[in-house]
């Protein structure tokens, strides 16, 4: 995809506010990508680093982590969500209902 649309996703990303998530999803129907959703984690994927984009805001529609190919990605970003005092039920997800982010 073309820096243009990655510029568009993180625009969206930095969106999210502190204590809330988004899907990957949201974040592509946001950015004018609906349908998808898979770009919006190429994109995170890509950040360089010292970026100041909150990737760790953004899970699945099940409001669950999605694994990282970074290793202990996954534990590096609920540890950050749970700074941010968003909490995990017994099954590791998010209870969206609660803390999805409602632009």
């Amino acid at each position: 995809m073309a820096k243009h649309t990655y510029r568009q996703i993180y625009a969206q990303v930095k969106r999210i506010p502190r204590g809330r998530v988004a899907t990957y999803g949201q974040i592509a129907r946001l950015a004018g990508l609906s349908g998808h959703a898979r770009q919006v984690g190429y994109a995170l994927a890509a950040l360089p680093d010292g970026i100041a984009i909150p990737w760790h805001r953004v899970v699945n529609a099940k409001g669950e982590i999605s694994l990282r190919a970074e290793s202990h990605g996954e534990i590096r970003q609920r540890q950050l969500l749970e700074r941010e005092r968003v909490v995990f039920d017994g099954k590791g997800r998010i209870p969206l209902g609660r803390f999805q982010w409602k632009p």
